[in-house]
């Protein structure tokens, strides 16, 4: 009998505890923008609409860095390309000292977008460099395991976020100090990381999922003869990775505002709850992955988790009360498999494309900076009605979803 294969090799522990904690690194830093957005309508006295440009700093730098990081790491290898994406992720929490002191939003700006581009460089890398740290059997169980902290990290960030930003009473409560400071300790800790993870040794490593599709090719499969573009489920995989997080960044910038405008909360403790919304997304990754294991296919639980965001945001747009906010964290538990789901069933069967469908999909992400502003010109006269627009790229993920056995043959 074949022997069951390792979670991974006992040489790769120590590398993938640091590749596990860029998980939770990046996953910090997209929530916690989310409670800058507040905090610049407060501060710098801008309007809702005009905060949105926060959110197309952060999602738009991954339009721009999905491949060139992609390139740079298969000239340069894993390792150079996670120093990289530190570096830029170091630099930008630095930038916010001297952008705080202009007390410039577009400086800020700045600061966030280069701050962007070394998450977008991460997670491009990062997903690849989890799969290749052992056998390709158990990649999927390594990228779940490295999934979570990215979860854990989406709930810390509101957390601290609230307790050194928007907390009421906190000395720097209604200035830039607080958010300097809170940056230049972020800075320094990546810094620090940076140079710690310089003097770890990666051995020479390839991504299991593109040697694995390779072998079909090998086998005679046409399909795996097509060029990239010419794989539908691929293309639709994209559109849908775009509209999902379209969604996300929607959903999760205006969420204080919701929980300050409409159910007359504090800021600091909106933005807790948003913190126990990101730990739904938490529960909804885990019970979604045992679903998917030993219940129902991927795409299925797609479209369904779909629609059940659907009649979520019907519900919060509502201004039921209590029973609108909860549906508004709800969302989160809904939302929580879309992203890996999606970019799983999109790169099924691209044998050597893979590595380049990824980086288009990685590129999906400026959704999140480009729908927060739609969001944000109707949030500017009611927060909960804006929650209709997210509706639309459910319905685009939802069929997605439903119609994905038609679009890859190969998957029955």
């Amino acid at each position: 009998m074949e022997a069951k294969p390792n979670f991974t090799e006992r040489k790769y522990v120590m590398i993938l505890l640091f590749v596990t904690l860029l998980f939770l690194l990046w996953g910090i830093a997209m929530s916690l923008g989310d409670t800058l957005n507040k905090h610049f309508q407060n501060v710098l006295h801008i309007s809702k609409s005009r905060s949105a440009y926060v959110q197309l700093s952060l999602f738009g730098a991954y339009a721009v860095m999905g491949i060139p990081a992609g390139l740079f790491m298969k000239k340069f290898g894993y390792k150079n390309g996670v120093l990289f994406g530190l570096s830029l992720y170091a630099i930008g929490a630095f930038l916010f000292v001297p952008a705080s002191n202009a007390a410039s939003f577009g400086f800020f700006r700045f600061a966030l977008f280069v701050l962007a581009c070394g998450l977008a460089t991460l997670e491009t890398v990062a997903h690849p460099f989890v799969a290749s740290l052992g056998d390709q059997r158990t990649s999927d169980q390594r990228i779940n395991f490295s999934q979570f902290f990215n979860g854990l990290g989406g709930i810390i960030g509101p957390l601290v976020g609230g307790y050194f930003v928007l907390a009421e009473g906190n000395e720097h409560s209604n200035d830039l100090v607080a958010v300097k400071n809170l940056y230049l300790i972020i800075g320094t800790v990546i810094a620090v990381i940076a140079v710690l993870f310089s003097f770890v040794k990666v051995p020479k490593l390839t991504d299991p999922h593109v040697v694995a599709t390779d072998s079909y090719a090998v086998a005679g499969v046409e399909k795996i003869e097509k060029k990239l573009f010419q794989h539908k489920h691929f293309v639709f995989a994209a559109i849908a990775q775009l509209f999902n997080v379209a969604a996300q960044g929607g959903t999760w910038a205006y969420f204080i505002n919701y929980g300050h405008d409409i159910m007359g909360l504090s800021s600091a403790k909106a933005s807790y709850f948003f913190g126990l919304s990101m730990l739904m997304m938490v529960l909804g990754r885990l019970v979604g992955t045992l679903l998917m294991r030993y219940v129902i296919a991927p795409n299925k639980l797609l479209w369904i988790f779909a629609a059940c965001n659907i009649i979520m945001c019907l519900i919060v747009a509502q201004n039921l009360g209590t029973v609108s906010f909860i549906a508004l964290i709800m969302i989160n538990f809904f939302f929580s498999i879309m992203f890996p789901t999606i970019f799983s069933l999109g790169l099924k069967d691209l044998g050597k494309s893979t590595e380049q469908a990824s980086s288009f999909i990685v590129m999906g992400v400026v959704g999140g900076g480009l729908f927060p502003f739609l969001m944000g010109w109707v949030a500017d006269h009611n927060v909960a009605t804006a929650y209709y627009l997210p509706i639309i790229c459910y319905v685009v993920i939802f069929l997605f979803g439903f119609i994905y056995p038609r679009l890859n043959k190969n998957i029955a």
